[in-house]
């Protein structure tokens, strides 16, 4: 006879996705619910964060009854409660830990502590049959961009990070330069595809032959000097320019940000001498960012096999909160009610 289902209710407010997910063992989604706030920030440009924690407040506990409902569970089903404390926008993370500690503390239930970026990591292997290890995983999102040399769902080894703007904070820059929508990385990809990545030689930043780091303010600062003189006194020159010229704008920043994160990953997997490439984060649902990746690890001697998370779970969603709650809960990893945000990642 089977054991019961372990049932784990995650919840995510980081930044501007206020989300609830019920995960059973790990990989059975019964549901995942996620109230986004792109419509609130998009005359910003950004995420501005005291809109977001309002929006937090009003959203959070609707949502966590739209999950339970929506998974058909009542609370004497759920086995745990799972929260991203951190890294993220502390006046953000601090609605949903208030929320997890007095769910906690009311239903009866163990309380588990997630970092939002190694639960970017579970989304890459949630679904996989397999996973042979180590792996080297690449999380890329609008605050984050870094490398981990992944042995198990506890312990991933940090590796590197940006040292100044994230891949998804440039590509939320360029767009605002380029005129093109909020949120800016569909924007840029959307607009890529009608242009020649390599009409501008943009520059690639490797930071060193070794460096696992990354740096994309250079290429940010390359995009606004192309479009405004090196001065910064010339007129915006987007005001005047076809759709094809900023098409090709945009095509040739994304593939020279793309061709950074290959390279670099690639640079992490040959170190630890990765048989798996894991790949999540908001940015790794752009689609040439996942055709770069496959074709390099297809073409490696040998192959390394490349997972990706899907592109539902790639942006900040709680699935992936409460999957890798699973894990620490079958490790007994428990927080207790002292728990607090952190902005930061430890």
């Amino acid at each position: 006879m089977q054991g019961k289902s372990v049932n784990i209710l995650g919840i995510e407010t980081s930044c501007d996705e206020t989300a609830a997910a019920v995960v059973a063992d790990g990989k059975v989604v019964k549901s995942s619910v996620v109230a986004s706030q792109t419509k609130l920030h998009e005359k910003y440009g950004g995420v501005v964060p005291e809109i977001a924690s309002r929006a937090h407040i009003e959203k959070i506990y609707p949502v966590i009854k739209e999950a339970m409902d929506e998974a058909g569970i009542a609370k004497d089903d759920i086995d745990a409660i799972a929260i991203a404390n951190q890294p993220g926008l502390t006046i953000a993370l601090i609605v949903g830990v208030t929320a997890a500690k007095t769910l906690s503390f009311a239903w009866d239930k163990p309380l588990i502590a997630i970092n939002h970026l190694h639960a970017h990591l579970q989304s890459a292997i949630m679904s996989a049959e397999s996973l042979e290890m180590p792996a080297a995983a690449l999380i890329v999102s609008g605050g984050h961009t870094s490398l981990y040399d992944y042995h198990s769902p506890l312990e991933p080894r940090l590796l590197g990070s940006t040292i100044d703007d994230a891949a998804g904070e440039a590509f939320d820059k360029v767009a605002t330069i380029l005129k093109l929508p909020y949120p800016g990385g569909p924007s840029i990809e959307k607009t890529a595809v009608d242009g020649n990545p390599k009409a501008i030689d943009f520059p690639r930043s490797m930071l060193g032959r070794d460096s696992l780091d990354f740096s994309f303010s250079g290429i940010k600062t390359a995009v606004l000097y192309y479009c405004r003189g090196q001065d910064m006194k010339g007129e915006n020159k987007v005001d005047s320019m076809s759709r094809r010229e900023i098409a090709d704008i945009a095509a040739s920043f994304q593939a020279a940000v793309i061709d950074v994160l290959v390279k670099k990953t690639r640079r992490a997997a040959k170190k630890i001498d990765a048989k798996t490439i894991l790949l999540g984060g908001g940015v790794a649902a752009n689609s040439s960012l996942r055709t770069a990746l496959q074709e390099k690890c297809d073409s490696s001697t040998p192959p390394v096999k490349l997972l990706v998370a899907p592109k539902q779970y790639c942006t900040d969603n709680a699935v992936m909160v409460a999957s890798l709650a699973y894990y620490k809960f079958k490790a007994g990893l428990f927080a207790d009610l002292t728990l607090e945000p952190k902005a930061s990642s430890s």
